[in-house]
Order: C-alpha cells, then sequence, then structure tokens
C-alpha cells in the first residue's frame, strides 16, 4: 500500500491519479499528520524515481540493442554493423550516460540509493517478460520491441504515480510553511522536542 492510500485510510480521499481534480484539503490535518503524510509520500516518491532510473536504464539498451541490427529498424549507426552483440556491454557506460538537461526545473532534494524492498527489481524484471538482458542478441526484433512497449507504457504510469506524490508532498511543505508564517505553529515547539 503507498503512502497516499495509507493517508486516504487515516484523512480521507486524495485525488487518484496524475491529473485528477483538486488537491486533498490538508488544512484539516494536524502537524504531526502533515509531516508524517510528507515524509511517507517523500519515502514513496523515492521508491518510484530508482522504478524510473531501472526502467529507463532498460530501455536504453533495448534501444541500443535494436539500433546494432541494421535491419530490425536500426540504423547500425552507433557500431560497425560486423560488431558482435556482447560488445554492448563494453558500451553500457556510453548508453546509460545522461546527457546534461538543457531544461532549467526547480530544485529539489534527490535521495539516491536502493528502495527500500525489492518490488522495483521485481517489477522492472517482469516488465521485460523473457527478454533478459544478458542475452539480448538471442531475441528477435519483435520481443525487444514488445518489451521495450511495456516498459514505455509503465514507465508512463509511474511518472504519474510519482508527480501526484511530489504534488501531495509539496501542498504538506505549503501548510506547514503556512501554519508557521500565520502564527499557527509555533518554532518554540520545535525547539521544545516536537516532531519535525
Amino acid at each position: 500500500m503507498d503512502a497516499i492510500s495509507t493517508a486516504q485510510d487515516r484523512y480521507g480521499r486524495l485525488p487518484e491519479g496524475p491529473g485528477a481534480g483538486p488537491e486533498p484539503d490538508l488544512g484539516r490535518l494536524g502537524l504531526d499528520q502533515l509531516r508524517t503524510l510528507r515524509r511517507e509520500t517523500l519515502d514513496q516518491e523515492a521508491d518510484l524515481s530508482y522504478l524510473r532510473r531501472l526502467l529507463h536504464g532498460r530501455m536504453d539498451i533495448l534501444l541500443a540493442e535494436l539500433d546494432r541490427r541494421p535491419g530490425a529498424g536500426g540504423t547500425a549507426r552507433t557500431t560497425d554493423p560486423a560488431e558482435p552483440a556482447g560488445a554492448l556491454l563494453e558500451r553500457l557506460p556510453a548508453i546509460l550516460t545522461d546527457a546534461p538537461s538543457t531544461v532549467r526545473r526547480s530544485a529539489r532534494h534527490v535521495t539516491l540509493g536502493p528502495p527500500r524492498g525489492q518490488q522495483s527489481q521485481l517489477e522492472a524484471d517482469a516488465l521485460m517478460g523473457d527478454v533478459q538482458l544478458a542475452d539480448l542478441a538471442a531475441h528477435p526484433a519483435e520481443e525487444l520491441l514488445a518489451a521495450l512497449e511495456r516498459l514505455r507504457a509503465h514507465e508512463r504510469e509511474v511518472s504519474g504515480r510519482r508527480q501526484r506524490l511530489l504534488r501531495t508532498a509539496d501542498g504538506c511543505n505549503a501548510e506547514i510553511t503556512r501554519r508557521y508564517r500565520d502564527g499557527e505553529a509555533r518554532v518554540d515547539d520545535l525547539l521544545a522536542g516536537g516532531p519535525l
């Protein structure tokens, strides 16, 4: 059960899906409840972020393998057509390296590291189906394209879930800030050992 589902059980209904309706009424939650909800949503978002990175890495590897094959929709422009399939392993650092982003985004703390459970790895493995990364050359292009489409569809769904969690966490931050600014919460309570 994710943090939003848990919060729905505790605090009432939150919006469904990435574009669903108005944000939850965080104003009726207590300060401790807001902090707990924020922490849970950020923990869940970190797990989903890790899953997204796994999915993107696998998609990049599949695309590189397809590109290596001149007759499979690829152009073989990145490698010599006679290159053995095992050479893909040697190119992994280049395949998996992200180019610097040209899009300016607001800064957000990013937690790096593996998720708290193995669910992300299991999801990514299941989406690959019969296609194993260790032996991509043994699979026809159709199987690779089908695996790529499954990964893309799941990545879109995971991105929607992440956006929903981030909106909830941002809403919690804004409500906590408003309470301190408006005097509904006191910094002295935090200094006295209250929960963050």
